[in-house]
C-alpha cells in the first residue's frame, strides 16, 4: 500500500468468495472498482473462504491482520455455522473474538448479517440473527443486518443460483449497494 492508503480486508465465506462465479464477478471486486473510480486510496484484500465458519474466520484472522494491517474488517461470516446447525451462542463468541482482535489491531470493524431459511426453526433463526444484533450493540460497530437484501428469500429468485443459497453474477451489484452505504460513512472523516 502506499503512503495514506487504506486498506479494507474481507474475511467472509462464499458469499464474499464469489463461489459458482469469477471472482471478478464478485461484490468484493465491484468494491475496489468502485473504490477506484472514486479515487479513493484504499485496497480491498478479499480473505473470504468458500465453506469458511466463525471458527474458522476466527483461527485465520490474527496472520491476516498482521500480514494486512487494515484500517477496516469487514466480517461475513455465520451462514455456514446457522446452516450447519451450530449454537449461536459459539457463533457469537466466535465473532465477539473478531470483533476484539481487529478492534485491538487498530481497525474499524463493519458486521455483516446473515439469515437462515425458515425451515430451522423460529427459535433458531431468531436466535441467529439476534447473534449479529447483539455482537453490533456490544462494540458498538456498524451492522448491516441482512447482506442478501432484496436477493435472498424474494419470490423472483432470479438473483440466486439453483442451489438457492448463493448469489448469481447479476446480484454482486446489488450486494454493492447493500454494503456501500456502510463502506462509505467508514470512508467519511
Amino acid at each position: 500500500m502506499t503512503a495514506g492508503a487504506q486498506g479494507i480486508l474481507i474475511v467472509g465465506d462464499s458469499i464474499s468468495a464469489a463461489f459458482g462465479l469469477e471472482i471478478d464477478q464478485g461484490w468484493t471486486a465491484l468494491l475496489e472498482q468502485r473504490l477506484e473510480q472514486q479515487g479513493v486510496d484504499a485496497s480491498v484484500i478479499n480473505a473470504s473462504v468458500s465453506g469458511d465458519t466463525t471458527a474458522g474466520g476466527l483461527a485465520r484472522l490474527p496472520r491476516l491482520l498482521e500480514q494486512h494491517g487494515p484500517a477496516l474488517v469487514v466480517i461475513e461470516l455465520g451462514g455456514n455455522d446457522g446452516l450447519r446447525g451450530m449454537p449461536p451462542n459459539n457463533m457469537q463468541q466466535n465473532l465477539s473474538a473478531m470483533v476484539e482482535q481487529s478492534l485491538e489491531s487498530g481497525a474499524e470493524v463493519l458486521l455483516l448479517g446473515m439469515r437462515i431459511p425458515p425451515n430451522y426453526g423460529v427459535r433458531y433463526t431468531q436466535a441467529f440473527e439476534q447473534v449479529f444484533a447483539d455482537v453490533s450493540d456490544e462494540y458498538d460497530i456498524a451492522l448491516m443486518p441482512f447482506v442478501l437484501e432484496g436477493i435472498a428469500g424474494e419470490a423472483d429468485q432470479s438473483l440466486m443460483q439453483s442451489d438457492g443459497i448463493h448469489p448469481t453474477a447479476a446480484a454482486q451489484s446489488q450486494i454493492l449497494e447493500n454494503v456501500w452505504p456502510y463502506i462509505e460513512a467508514w470512508l467519511q472523516p
